[in-house]
């Protein structure tokens, strides 16, 4: 079964080729089979069926289980997405229940649960029928899922995207730049959905590969780069490079079979770029001349097998070549300088039996290695000679910056990609349908709300994706610019910052800060893993250390490296830590610029409150010490976790991490008690807690304010405690009282060294060394701190005090109309004390550093 789960993927794929080959799985004695679909037809229908479904990702995680209820006579569907391609089945005996509805279900039962798809011996290999039924679930399962990005706007919207089981065919001729976009789609794949690629490179060696993505994703000169100089961005590159899922094979003597070969060796594998295929005849390059239909052939096969896109790149758009090549879809490339600045690409996009069905239009920028969107694409021709309104208005409506972001903001705006609040998302399509329709005054209606957006202070995604959409919106930040203003490049313009009010998602408010520590770089910088030298004013990470060697448990402080990629690792991530980020829906949160005492420009919030509330003061709570505080009674699992699957309760004797489904969460007064976790679900919907939410939950659930406990579907525990830091948590709180009231350089060295001690419980680069590596431990200790946070603001909300933002782990703000601080809070500079402000407002909220 262990290696059945590293498989699956790949034991799926046999199921679902051309021979439908089934495999037995054994669990300790207990074995079931994953066979095709053809098996047991009713599978193909899970829900009309009633059939229990999984999806692949949680289907290895669960495998043990399923397969004792597939060997007990429950038939378990796997899906991809939303498409089931494979059942687990009982090896014998009867189903457990068969779906009278469904003939071939009770064929299936009747034959011990599985249908024999084997032909009569002597009449010849059988072939396999799908219903109208069948051929119409599969085409509206498949319909939602979006295909791979080429990681071009443009040509994404006039082809689909790259679905699986297909040949794509790159016609262009040389000095075209033909095989940029085989790298567009292999950057986006690998780099941004961090899926698996198989580069077969019979032209390009992995050198000048390597050299054409760095170019292309810094913006820097690809002949530069043949020097072996880096620029510092370039050489961040590199480093954010070294462990993308990018596999190349230059070998000499690249045959197509060789490819067909290789790509089941590959696991998880989500795209094939063939570089590329060779009109002309090379002795050493299989992959050219009179071989090159009958490498399509092979490649097109291997696109159906293992149901992966396979895009290859052809050095030639002669027609008479390119039809040999019998591929599905045909995109051929040709350059057309209106302008000896302004070159343009035009992609023509041809479906085999179909002919042409669409064009984008490329602005290739050679000298990076890459092609850049250019205009929103255009319809194909009908053939009637008339011309919509919409494409009428496409160049003459809006200015170059608009038709900029609306071809940025596509990616997003289809649901290719997510990360946007809604609002932004629902504005940006706004945008796309009125320069496509040709609507001048629904574009000038949007002037005012695309120049708020800008000055919102969103955070994009660090992506290719994103960082072009930060860049498209930027020109939009002057608050003094007109319509007419808004031209020219990204970038061009100035942010001023007018306030505007911050769009929101789920319920979280956007935070508008330079760095957010727990979802980027750990601020570590080499050195920090060194203890502090003798008499050092407080050598926390020697008192860390030392609190966790003193432990009778023997804890596990360092993971090896080798089982990082591995087990509960790869599922614990930063949004476990549960910080709320949200304002009271009533109340109006703008982010305003400010100066700091220092010079340096910043922004704040700044609350509007309706006259409803009354007269009053705004009270900012900010809690003292809240990581430290929680190192007190912290819930974890000194030694590694173990897989303990679903739980019928939680256990107080473990600590770990689990998955749950969303509780639901009513009261408009408060945010929901996992805050930010809830903005990332897993396609099922379900979110993994650690330990405090856990018992949040339960204490939330006994006292009514949840309707259940949510069910736990999914566990990595180990034996808990709580006791792991407390003395590190005695030795902070000691140090605090006496230098808090010393100030200057020793307070500020105590609180530098003891965030340092904390972050190294979970360094992020691989090169900073550190006497820890337990993301579990670390993000259970954030986690701790945001339920406290969190729940004392609940009490003080239950004893009918008005909360109109809670923030991060240590910042509130409440509605004050008696001037005095909720009771719940205890004033003072000790862990777990707050310090109260009172503002007025309208007034901007000061932070700590101001």
């Amino acid at each position: 079964m262990s290696e059945a789960r590293e498989e699956l993927h790949a034991l799926v794929r046999l199921a679902e080729g051309a021979d439908g080959r089934s495999t037995v799985i054994d669990n300790r004695g207990v074995r079931a089979l994953l066979a095709p679909l053809d098996r047991f037809p009713a599978a193909r229908r899970p829900d009309r069926n009633g059939l229990p479904t999984h999806s692949l990702s949680s289907a290895q995680k669960e495998l043990g289980d399923l397969i004792t209820l597939a060997a007990q006579g429950s038939p378990q569907v796997l899906r991809r997405y939303a498409t089931p391609v494979a059942v687990l089945l009982p090896i014998d005996g009867p189903l457990s229940s068969s779906p009278s509805s469904d003939p071939a279900a009770r064929d299936a039962a009747t034959a011990g649960g599985a249908v024999n798809s084997q032909p009569t011996p002597g009449r010849g290999p059988g072939r396999r029928l799908a219903t109208l039924g069948d051929a119409i679930g599969d085409v509206l399962a498949s319909a939602t899922v979006p295909g791979l990005s080429f990681g071009l706007a443009g040509l994404d919207e006039a082809t689909g995207g790259l679905h699986p089981g297909r040949l794509v065919l790159v016609a262009a001729a040389p000095q075209v730049g033909g095989s940029l976009i085989g790298l567009a789609a292999a950057r986006h794949t690998t780099l941004v959905r961090g899926g698996h690629v198989l580069y077969a490179a019979s032209g390009p060696n992995r050198a000048d590969i390597l050299r054409r993505i760095i170019a292309a994703e810094a913006g820097g000169d690809y002949a530069r780069l043949k020097t072996g100089t880096l620029t510092p961005h370039e050489q961040d590159i590199v480093e954010q490079l070294r462990h993308a899922p990018l596999l190349i094979d230059d070998g000499a003597g690249l045959t197509a079979e060789a490819i067909a070969e290789t790509a089941p060796l590959t696991d998880n594998l989500q795209l094939v770029v063939v570089d590329r295929l060779q009109r002309t005849r090379n002795a050493r390059l299989p992959l050219s001349g009179e071989h090159l239909p009958a490498a399509s052939e092979v490649l097109r096969e291997l696109a159906r097998a293992h149901n992966v896109p396979v895009l290859a790149v052809l050095d030639t758009d002669d027609p008479a070549i390119v039809n040999l090549m019998d591929a599905d879809v045909v995109l051929t490339l040709t350059t057309v300088t209106t302008h000896p600045d302004a070159p343009v690409t035009t992609v023509t996009v041809a479906e085999r039996d179909l002919g042409i069905i669409g064009q984008a239009r490329l602005r290739p920028d050679l000298a990076r290695a890459r092609f850049l969107d250019t205009t929103p694409t255009t319809p194909a021709a009908t053939g009637t000679g008339t011309t919509t309104a919409g494409e009428a208005g496409q160049d003459t409506v809006g200015t170059d910056t608009d038709r900029e972001l609306a071809d940025a903001a596509l990616p997003f705006t289809s649901g290719a990609l997510q990360g946007l609040p809604a609002e932004a998302t629902h504005l940006l399509a706004a945008l796309r349908t009125a320069l496509t329709a040709g609507h001048t005054k629904d574009l000038d209606d949007l002037r005012e709300p695309l120049r708020a957006l800008a000055n919102a202070g969103l955070r994009f995604p660090d992506h290719t994706e994103g960082r072009r959409l930060a860049a498209a919106l930027h020109p939009y930040s002057t608050p003094e610019s007109t319509a007419a203003d808004i031209t020219g490049s990204a970038g061009q313009a100035t942010a001023v910052g007018a306030p505007v009010h911050a769009p929101a998602d789920s319920g979280q408010a956007q935070e508008d800060v330079a760095q957010d520590e727990e979802d980027g770089e750990d601020g570590l910088k080499p050195g920090d893993e060194e203890d502090e030298p003798e008499g050092h004013v407080f050598p926390a990470l020697k008192i860390l250390k030392d609190a966790v060697g003193r432990s009778k448990m023997h804890p596990v402080p360092v993971i090896r490296k080798e089982e990082r990629d591995s087990g509960p690792w790869p599922l614990i991530s930063e949004h476990m830590d549960g910080e709320p980020r949200w304002v009271h829906p009533d109340a109006t949160a703008t982010r305003v610029p400010h100066i700091r005492a220092n010079g340096k420009r910043v922004r704040r919030d700044q609350f509007e409150v309706p006259d409803s509330f009354g007269e009053g003061m705004l009270c900012l709570i900010d809690r003292n010490g809240s990581f430290p505080s929680a190192c007190s009674a912290v819930p974890l699992a000194p030694n590694k976790l173990l897989h303990t699957g679903p739980l019928d309760a939680y256990d107080k004797a473990g600590a770990g991490i689990y998955l749950i489904d969303i509780p639901e969460w009513n009261r408009a007064d408060m945010p929901h008690p996992l805050g930010r976790i809830i903005d990332r679900p897993d396609e099922d919907g379900r979110v993994w807690v650690t330990t405090p939410h856990i018992k949040q939950l339960v204490k939330l659930t006994r006292d009514n304010h949840l309707a259940a406990m949510p069910t736990i579907h999914d566990s990595w525990t180990g034996k808990a405690n709580e006791s792991l830091f407390k003395p590190f948590y005695e030795a902070t709180r000691k140090a605090r009282t006496e230098l808090v009231q010393i100030g200057g350089a020793p307070y500020k060295d105590y609180k530098t060294r003891l965030s340092i001690a904390l972050r190294l419980l979970w360094p992020k680069r691989p090169s900073q060394r550190s006497p820890f590596w337990r993301p579990d431990w670390r993000m259970s200790m954030v986690a701790e701190a945001s339920v406290r946070h969190w729940s004392v603001a609940f009490r003080a909300v239950q004893q009918g005090h008005q909360l109109l933002a809670l923030r991060n782990v240590d910042a509130a703000v409440f509605w004050a109309p008696d001037h005095a601080a909720p009771a719940t809070y205890r004033i003072g500079t000790g862990f777990g004390e707050v310090k109260a402000k009172f503002v007025k407002p309208g007034e901007i909220i000061p932070e700590g550093d101001d």
